[in-house]
């Protein structure tokens, strides 16, 4: 396995390093592992010859923890780690998390809020001429003016909060070499303005061309009706084929996005998932929850053209499927079963998407992704490819490996485009073979107007799928069930919706133990409508359920089983007007207020079944 990089300058002087090219600040343990983005950014540089030391969860009320692997020659590079700090930090009703897998022991508090923000800072106070270079989630999807749910406004893009350089968007294997050599080369940070993947921030764009002029900072905080016209923009530049270069003004500045980083192939997706990782957590460390569900999986596959509303992937990984090669998949799986602590199961192998193995359709390698158009939604586009037997074949060499007793699919299924496909080898395989007792799926609501608002299929698709899956399971004498992903409060999703998803669960006699309330982040089409009320497609109107009281309606609906539930579910019936399911009937959703112990049958939990 590969040698860690240095975390202090003791492991630096033990290298023979008088200085570093990079120190990569990071709000997350450092865990040498190609899950963790920045460990591939590290390994690349390193690859190329560049010296990184890596300074993970520094005190941040300490300016001489930046300093003590020096000045590097070449900058900083910043990143909050594979989460969003406020995400990290606060769940959505605001509430203080207390544990943090992404730090030795799980401890919580071991990064600031908006740590990208707050170590730039600190970074600029240890060396005012220093480059300072923002990569990762946070930076990603706060690269332009974005409302922030935690502060309930809108921010200016991080690049001037930060006070940084530059900013570098997306997945940055390739970019980072271009910034890093640039430099290198002795070339100004200021001077980096043509890179694709990068933001920078200037007073002057008289030699720009070819692009769009964003309304400006002012006009979007004073009018929300101009924010959903800046994102509905945004959100129509996010392919490399065909965006353009983005200007968003401030007073004094403009900070101009260029268009996105083209898809990885698959020769550089190899490389990247290549290098010789160490594939754990530092030995300094004790031990790091996060590397729990990595340890043992495998990522073959890179974007999402399935473009949830409420996902930010469009924005950060793009909608064109990068896909790594069997040879790659399995040499790394190679390494990995001969590990003393491999049990014989392979926990998962795939990605944002995992039965998503190629482009949409062959236009899109050229072309790249319509950007008024969804492949799946609300009907699968004509020029849509189903064919699931590149990731069947994979998953059939996977489970033949010395030391394999499984191989799981735990990542999200789409379970859309499984049906689309007219040829049931992969769905029978995936039933017969790839399933730890439940399968996890997100239809993610069941009423049809909610789920519109969403991007997700409706109903009716969903049902023929649960149908389907269960006669499979009959068919191979298999007792599997489905574990169903669902959101209460997103935009759109009235209190008679939620009704309508209490009275499914009812009918499939299935209580889920987790629901998830609607978390509005940055870089999603959702979170526009929820601050909005516009759907910025076509500036209609959304009903966006606000109210705490309301929100916790809707999310005790969905567990309406649960004692714990029964007033706001009663209170919700109520106000929607359906009394009829108040009563001992066996539609009834609770009993009437009497005999309070009588209420509820006890809460149920297990997976979903017929």
């Amino acid at each position: 396995m590969g040698q860690f990089l240095p975390i202090n300058r003791k492991e630096m002087d033990e290298r023979g390093w008088q200085e570093v090219d990079f120190v990569y600040v990071c709000g997350d343990a450092y865990v040498d592992h190609p899950s963790f983005g920045a460990a591939i950014i590290c390994r690349t540089l390193e690859a190329n010859g560049f010296k990184v030391a890596f300074l993970s969860q520094p005190d941040w009320h300490n300016v001489e923890e930046f300093r003590q692997f020096g000045k590097p020659k070449l900058g900083f590079l910043i990143s909050s780690g594979n989460i969003d700090s406020m995400v990290n930090h606060y769940t959505v009703s605001k509430k203080r998390r207390h544990k943090d897998s992404y730090t030795p022991g799980g401890k919580g508090f071991k990064r600031p809020d908006r740590a990208v923000i707050v170590y730039s800072q600190m970074a600029r106070q240890a060396y005012p001429d220093t480059n300072i270079i923002l990569g990762g989630i946070e930076a990603s999807l706060r690269r332009l003016a974005h409302y922030d749910y935690w502060s309930d406004k809108v921010r200016k893009s991080i690049i001037i909060d930060a006070n940084a350089d530059l900013l570098m968007f997306g997945m940055g294997e390739n970019s980072i070499i271009e910034v890093a050599e640039a430099l290198e080369s002795g070339l100004e940070i200021k001077y980096l303005t043509y890179l694709d993947g990068t933001v920078y921030k200037t007073k002057n764009i008289d030699d720009l061309s070819d692009y769009i002029m964003l309304p400006s900072y002012e006009e979007i905080t004073s009018s929300k009706r101009k924010y959903a016209e800046s994102f509905q923009i945004q959100y129509l530049n996010t392919d490399h084929y065909n965006a353009k270069i983005l200007v968003e003004p401030y007073q004094g500045w403009y900070v101009v996005q260029n268009r996105p980083n083209r898809p990885l192939t698959q020769r550089e997706f190899d490389r990247a998932y290549g290098y010789d990782y160490s594939r754990t957590y530092h030995p300094n460390y004790e031990h790091v929850p996060a590397i729990d569900e990595v340890k043992f999986s495998l990522i073959s596959n890179r974007g999402c053209f399935g473009s949830c509303n409420f996902c930010a992937l469009a924005f950060h990984q793009g909608r064109i499927i990068q896909a790594r090669s069997h040879e790659s998949i399995l040499a790394e799986a190679n390494k990995m079963v001969w590990d003393p602590d491999f049990k014989g199961y392979i926990h998962d192998v795939g990605g944002p998407t995992a039965n998503f193995r190629d482009t949409a359709c062959e236009k899109q390698k050229t072309k790249g992704a319509c950007p008024t158009k969804q492949c799946l939604w609300p009907q699968p586009c004509k020029n849509l490819k189903v064919d699931h037997e590149d990731y069947l074949s994979l998953l059939t060499k996977l489970r033949q490996l010395p030391n394999v007793k499984k191989v799981f699919v735990r990542s999200g299924i789409r379970y859309d485009y499984l049906m689309y496909d007219k040829n049931d080898h992969f769905f029978e395989e995936l039933v017969q073979h790839h399933i730890s007792g439940q399968l996890k799926v997100a239809p993610e609501h069941i009423s049809n107007h909610a789920l519109d608002k969403m991007g997700k299929p409706r109903r009716g698709l969903y049902e023929k799928f649960v149908d389907k899956y269960y006669r499979l399971n009959e068919k191979y004498d298999k007792k599997q069930f489905l574990v169903p992903y669902l959101m209460s409060s997103h935009p759109g999703c009235r209190l008679e919706d939620a009704i309508e998803l209490a009275e499914y669960l009812r009918d499939i006699h299935h209580q889920p133990e987790q629901v998830q309330d609607f978390y509005p982040t940055p870089g999603t089409l959702s979170t526009t409508m929820y601050y909005t009320g516009l759907d910025p497609r076509d500036m209609t109107e959304v009903y966006v359920p606000k109210d705490p009281k309301e929100k916790a309606m809707q999310r005790a609906l969905i567990q309406y089983k649960n004692p714990k539930n029964y007033d706001l579910v009663y209170e919700a019936l109520i106000k929607a007007n359906r009394k009829d399911l108040i009563g001992f009937g066996k539609n009834c959703l609770i009993r009437p207020r009497t005999k309070r112990s009588n209420y509820n049958r006890p809460y149920q939990k297990g997976g979903a079944r017929r």
